[in-house]
């Protein structure tokens, strides 16, 4: 295996009488998931370092489930059992690349697993895409589960006012938008959103949100039941054109093949004849268009498309027939891409670090001691529960490293926390996310909630500070 110049090297002497040192960089789903499965073995004695950017733990689960989903969003108090594991250590509110390099990281511990996902979002490369009431998914997202590094003065612009909205893509988190622009101010008041959150989406005047894919229905990436959810909303209705349900013989194949495609045809065909309702509403789903280019000159007015249809491989092609689509913000969901830590190789095309099995490649050879999991690993694909399988495999490499004697303790390793703390960071430990999440509770008790989000990072450190104030 090859070596960067930061990493431990094997020792020709006996290991230290200490367990194996790991620090897993991100804490969401595929950080816990690998924590978990490195001190669940009995194989290797092993210590996680599970470090995270934010004061809070749960990654995605946190910050991209929508917070209309509360069973979905339940899975972090599954996660959080795995936080409370003794030889895990939440080390929250480090900056992995700005309060410590990933070489300093490196020489306290004996190896590091990455795993802090693919956050920028993916652009279309048309032509006013850059327009004010244009935003990215994940801006949107961010904004309205409470992310600290939310745009909100940005967000809430692109909202003002807004009665069409066009939706872009056809994965679960374009739905999950749609349904959160299509929702009454009384079925999100039970959520967790911030409150400033729910203030302006209920003084949004919402009236028609159209989503739109390239391809056809068969091609669609969204699943079943977040597919389903759109035809529960209280004032709400979805139509579906039935000449968008038509299909090739591939795409046909496809539907017969694949039973999440085959019901999602079934649901949708279910809607064909659904009517637009006076006072509601109207939430449209579109196939076979793609935008060709965002109509406006001091912010969006609409969506030019053109007509496509499905080659023989799958692919939306171009039939020159073009129309508009009216409206005063489009939210692109087309994908995210992982960003580089400083020192990390992330490969500029697929948007992930370059690995094999988990193992991360420096010029084409593993690199001793570093590891990836999650969308970093392999891209935005999958559920929450995908990551609990790929970060297993990730963890088996590095155990079966460990085993070969190629990946040992390799000398005293001095305390992460100490040496952040000595920097003058402020790292947040287990229980100081604890005082977080019961100031959340708090917070939401105060309107009748379970919890409601505290969006401002000195927020959720001022949480901390006054629960050590008070001696917890």
């Amino acid at each position: 295996m090859s070596d960067d110049g930061a990493s431990p090297s094997p020792s020709a002497e006996s290991p230290p009488d200490r367990p194996l040192r790991v620090a897993v960089v991100g804490a969401g789903p595929a950080g816990i998931y690998a924590a978990a499965a490195l001190t669940r073995q009995d194989a290797v004695p092993v210590a996680v370092d599970l470090l995270d950017r934010l004061p809070t733990p749960f990654g995605l689960v946190r910050h991209g489930i929508a917070p209309d989903h509360p069973k979905m969003r339940a899975i972090r108090d599954t996660l959080h059992r795995a936080l409370e594991d003794p030889l895990v250590r939440f080390v929250g509110n480090v900056d992995v690349g700005v309060d410590i390099s990933l070489a300093e990281l490196r020489r306290h511990v004996d190896a590091v697993i990455y795993t802090y996902g693919a956050s920028l979002d993916r652009h279309l490369g048309i032509e006013g895409e850059d327009l004010p009431g244009s935003l990215a998914a994940t801006d949107l997202v961010a904004w309205y589960t409470g992310h600290p590094d939310a745009d909100r003065a940005r967000v809430e612009a692109a909202l003002a006012g807004v009665r069409s909205a066009v939706v872009i893509g056809v994965g679960n988190v374009a739905l999950d938008v749609a349904r959160v622009l299509s929702r009454t101010p009384e079925e999100l008041e039970p959520t967790d959103m911030p409150q400033h959150v729910l203030d302006v989406l209920a003084a949004t005047p919402v009236e028609e949100v159209t989503v739109i894919g390239r391809r056809g229905p068969a091609q669609a990436a969204f699943t079943t039941q977040e597919l389903r959810e759109l035809d529960g909303l209280a004032q709400a209705t979805v139509l579906v054109d039935a000449a968008d349900l038509e299909l090739d013989p591939g795409s046909e194949e496809r539907a017969t093949a694949d039973r999440n495609v085959g019901r999602n045809l079934a649901v949708l065909r279910g809607w064909t004849d659904h009517s637009p309702v006076p006072g509601r509403v109207r939430l449209r789903l579109r196939f076979f268009r793609r935008p060709v280019r965002f109509l406006g000159e001091e912010r969006v007015t609409g969506v030019e498309v053109e007509r496509t249809a499905v080659d023989g491989d799958g692919r939306a092609m171009g039939t020159g027939e073009l129309e508009v689509l009216p409206a005063d913000l489009v939210v692109r969901s087309v994908g995210y891409r992982g960003i580089p830590l400083p020192g990390l190789p992330v490969d500029e095309r697929s948007g992930t670090v370059p690995n094999e099995d988990g193992r991360v490649l420096r010029d084409g050879r593993p690199s001793l001691g570093e590891y990836v999991a999650g969308w970093i690993k392999r891209g935005p694909s999958g559920v929450v529960g995908t990551n609990k399988h790929d970060a297993r495999e990730t963890v088996a490499a590095l155990l079966a490293d460990a085993a070969a004697g190629v990946l040992t303790p390799s000398g005293p390793v001095g305390d992460l926390v100490a040496e952040l703390v000595a920097r003058g960071a402020e790292p947040v430990l287990l229980d100081d996310w604890r005082a977080i999440d019961a100031a959340e509770v708090a917070l939401g008790a105060t309107r009748g909630r379970a919890r409601t989000t505290m969006h401002e990072r000195e927020a959720l450190l001022a949480a901390v500070r006054a629960a050590a104030a008070r001696g917890r």
